[in-house]
């Protein structure tokens, strides 16, 4: 009786250590799985030793690897070491909001969210929480108080993203700091690299956001970036690792002169910055998708009703001599001939008009229904940029003082040039930039700058950015012009997928000069229905296009007639067609009106059909098309039973249609 009883004994307690085990085991290895509402799209989170982890399927197949997560603070390492408790929180999220502004106007966003908790040493450590919707991953974290620490400083994110094998890559490469013209980049102006292949960091300073990737074999798209950065963190990049990782890369320490932190310091408790994972079988999801939008909320109210306009401005073609009162007045008139409601009078106005003369000016155009966007240097301590006015966006008395003149004398907007980076210093400038504008109801373009991150719907009054190798390069280098379409191939599947984009582009003339004049200055390769086009392709609430008094005279009177009534607002995006770098074809919709706009820059004619669902069998359709000389033309058509239309694309040439 007594040995059975030990034996017993001996059961139990084998069985209680074999559970005991086995939780231990399922503590350090917990799985967690959040499906996207279509269920294509699922997300696999995993402790393993300790350490979190998360892997993507898309369609059953594994589209990112097993990646890591986490993050390394002062106040504690919180990327390995972790268990997840018990507490996971899973939240259907139904929002609908309104954006004039975005590629979309009306968005109904649908994800599932979920948040893990992860303790460590048996104490609240941080939260990691993941959205899925039908084509898109995000996730962030919350850092709980530790002990008496309420701050704390994000030393490293241990956040990564496992390609697979085979994997080719579109990236743009961060550049080195404080280098380029008088000291100002990085300022995302570094050309893509295109299917190259993984397993390169640039040129060592890893990527800018936003980052494409094509899986192998066809099995689709995939692009990586981030939203949601705002004063209390600060931007970040891709960095290129063996083996298909790339993880998250916070600012080099040369950025801003040196000035301020590599570092985001923040409240405890308090959120990181959502990283967002868009994915396709094809380019359709990345090239309409608004998660950089979904993610964010308002972080004020606009001061009025922001309006969305058109505009002209005369240094892209004329440059620094352009800026005197005379010439001023002649795009005044312009603008005014075009039906544009706006002029962008660029740098060095505050000394070559002088302000008594930018005030008759502002008269002058109030008085043609046209309002002025005021060039301004960013700059006190970060860039050599002699352009003026300086000394006046990075100061808040000054500014202050500066908008309330704006104000007076009707300026609408304002134009920003010249940042220092993407530390939180610079996030903050940004931020009050925005915030002190939006108190005098000024618009604000930023140029030379850094990527928009949900900007758009965070603040009210920012209009767009620069962040890409713009027209102005078109004027300086006739490589820029060589090389236009293939660029613009690149940023409708990029760059501009993310947030609006100030390109500045659309010229008619065909020599970038203020005169048209030939063989003077960069000659322009692209043709007159490609100018129209790019207006469609690049999205852009407020456009400033690169056209010059002489093209009411000197373009065809087609090409005018578009430019004049082309939106810029839109509200739907539909992918078409189209490869980075060879040829794009993408159709938006503004109220019943739908613009299908296609270009090549690729040597062989492209012959392809679409089919337009969208537009009704025997609707009127009106054709811009080029013939193999980039002779460019206008016909009517009318929308077949099929719905298909035959395109025919010459290398820098384009196609465009409007029912």
């Amino acid at each position: 009786m007594k040995t059975m009883f030990y034996k017993i004994q001996k059961q139990i307690s084998l069985k209680s250590i074999f559970l005991f085990l086995l939780l231990c085991a399922l503590k350090s290895n917990a799985q967690q799985i959040i499906n996207s509402p279509d269920n294509k799209l699922k997300v696999q989170v995993s402790v393993l030793n300790g350490k979190p982890t998360y892997t993507v399927f898309y369609n059953e197949k594994v589209v990112l690897e097993q990646s890591p997560l986490g993050l390394k603070t002062n106040v504690g390492d919180f990327s390995n070491g972790l268990e997840l408790s018990t507490k996971i929180i899973p939240t259907k999220i139904d929002e609908s909001y309104e954006l004039p502004n975005i590629k979309q106007s009306k968005v109904r966003y649908i994800a599932n969210e979920t948040s893990f908790s992860f303790t460590k040493e048996n104490k609240p450590a941080i939260d990691i929480i993941f959205r899925v919707s039908n084509n898109d991953v995000a996730f962030k974290y919350k850092v709980h108080p530790q002990n008496k620490a309420l701050s704390a400083v994000v030393k490293e994110e241990a956040s990564g993203f496992v390609l697979p094998a085979g994997t080719t890559t579109f990236l743009s490469a961060q550049s080195n700091a404080m280098v380029g013209y008088a000291r100002t980049m990085p300022s995302y102006e570094i050309p893509y690299t295109v299917d190259a292949p993984m397993g390169e960091n640039g040129i060592g300073n890893g990527y800018t956001f936003p980052c494409l990737f094509k899986l192998k074999d066809s099995k689709g798209w995939i692009l990586i970036s981030e939203t949601g950065v705002d004063s209390q963190y600060c931007a970040s990049r891709l960095i290129g690792r063996e083996n298909g990782l790339y993880t998250i890369g916070f600012p080099m320490e040369g950025e801003n002169n040196g000035i301020g932190s590599a570092t985001p310091g923040i409240a405890l408790p308090s959120e990181t910055p959502w990283r967002t994972i868009t994915v396709g079988e094809t380019l359709a999801p990345i090239v309409e998708t608004t998660v950089p939008f979904d993610l964010v909320k308002p972080r004020y109210k606009a001061s009025q009703k922001y309006e969305y306009t058109k505009g002209t401005w005369s240094w892209i073609i004329g440059m620094d001599k352009s800026m005197n009162y005379n010439e001023q007045i002649r795009y005044v008139d312009f603008s005014a001939d075009l039906g544009y409601k706006t002029l962008l009078v660029d740098a060095l106005w505050d000394t070559q008009l002088g302000r008594e003369k930018t005030e008759t000016l502002a008269k002058y155009a109030a008085n043609k229904g046209v309002g002025l966007y005021l060039w301004y240097n960013s700059n006190g301590s970060w860039n050599d940029a002699p352009q003026t006015p300086r000394g006046i966006m990075n100061n808040s008395i000054a500014r202050r003082k500066e908008m309330a003149w704006m104000k007076k004398i009707g300026i609408k907007g304002i134009k920003v040039d010249f940042f220092g980076g993407d530390k939180q210093e610079t996030m903050k400038l940004y931020e009050d930039i925005l915030f002190d504008a939006n108190d005098y109801g000024i618009m604000v373009i930023f140029h030379g700058t850094t990527l928009p991150r949900g900007w758009e719907r965070m603040y009210p009054n920012y209009v767009s950015s620069e962040a890409v190798l713009a027209s102005e390069n078109l004027f300086f280098t006739q490589k820029s012009c060589d090389t236009e379409a293939f660029s613009a191939t690149l940023h409708c599947f990029i760059r501009n997928t993310v947030g609006s984009m100030d390109f500045g582009g659309s010229a008619l003339n065909k020599f970038y000069n203020d005169k048209n004049i030939p063989n003077k200055g960069s000659k322009r390769m692209t043709s007159d229905v490609y100018a129209l086009a790019t207006a469609v392709l690049f999205q852009s609430g407020v456009q400033h296009f690169a056209l010059a008094p002489n093209n009411l005279t000197d373009a065809p009177k087609w090409a005018i007639d578009f430019m004049k009534e082309v939106p810029t607002t839109w509200d739907e995006v539909r992918f078409i067609d189209g490869y980075p770098g060879k040829y794009a074809i993408i159709a938006r919709r503004n109220g019943n009106k739908w613009y299908i706009a296609g270009i090549n820059a690729q040597k062989e004619t492209i012959k392809t059909k679409i089919k337009l669902g969208m537009i009704p069998m025997g609707d009127k359709l009106k054709k811009y098309s080029d013939d193999t000389l980039l002779n460019g033309s206008v016909s009517d058509l009318i929308q077949k039973k099929n719905q298909e239309i035959e395109l025919i694309i010459p290398c820098n040439g384009a196609v465009l249609i409007t029912n």
